[in-house]
């Protein structure tokens, strides 16, 4: 077994759409840090979805539904930490805005 310590998801702006950030190709994945900062002058929101192999971004699979983040708020997800994500898993967002939120995460890839 290998244990890879990994950026999972590049520091990045979040889109306005459902988007696929991050998919665990062929390793188990443990999330260890999972961040959203509002960058803008008003509040945001923001969803994440962990998604099971060959399934979809939806209601089934919501972890967090619309956190709303406040100008200049940084906010760590206690929520994903230490989840894990199956072989072709997968992380997925959704910003209120595609002009407010950064986020970056990273954890570890266990092949």
């Amino acid at each position: 077994m290998t244990v890879t310590v990994k950026v999972l998801i590049p520091a990045k702006i979040a889109e306005a759409t459902q988007v696929t950030q991050y998919t665990a190709t062929g390793v188990t994945t443990i999330i260890d840090k999972f961040t959203a900062t509002n960058y803008s002058a008003s509040a945001a929101t923001i969803s994440v979805n962990l998604v099971t192999a060959a399934d979809t971004a939806g209601n089934q699979n919501l972890i967090t539904k619309t956190k709303t983040l406040q100008p200049a708020e940084v906010y760590t997800f206690p929520e994903l930490v230490g989840q894990v994500l199956m072989a072709s898993g997968f992380i997925s967002t959704i910003a209120g805005t595609a002009t407010s939120i950064n986020i970056r995460a990273s954890g570890r890839e266990v092949s």
